[in-house]
């Protein structure tokens, strides 16, 4: 899950040394929490949130195979 959400996000970016991601796994539920640089945060939020939205979107759908629950924050 980890490097799935990884490998989106560092391609949004330009600063991609910036990118760090933390997995936390507890009983069934994935917490992703993205660290990247201020200037672009704006480019993984994306207008009204639409792209952070499809990387939810994208992580739960992986997440079903799993069988965990997903919660992505940035």
């Amino acid at each position: 899950m980890k490097e799935l959400v990884e490998t989106i996000v560092k391609e949004l970016v330009e600063d991609k040394e910036a990118v760090e991601i933390e997995e936390n796994r507890n009983d069934g539920e994935v917490n992703i929490l993205i660290h990247v640089a201020d200037s672009d945060k704006g480019r993984v939020i994306g207008v009204r949130g639409n792209i952070i939205n499809s990387i939810r979107t994208i992580a739960r759908s992986a997440a079903i195979k799993e069988d965990v629950k997903v919660n992505i924050k940035i």
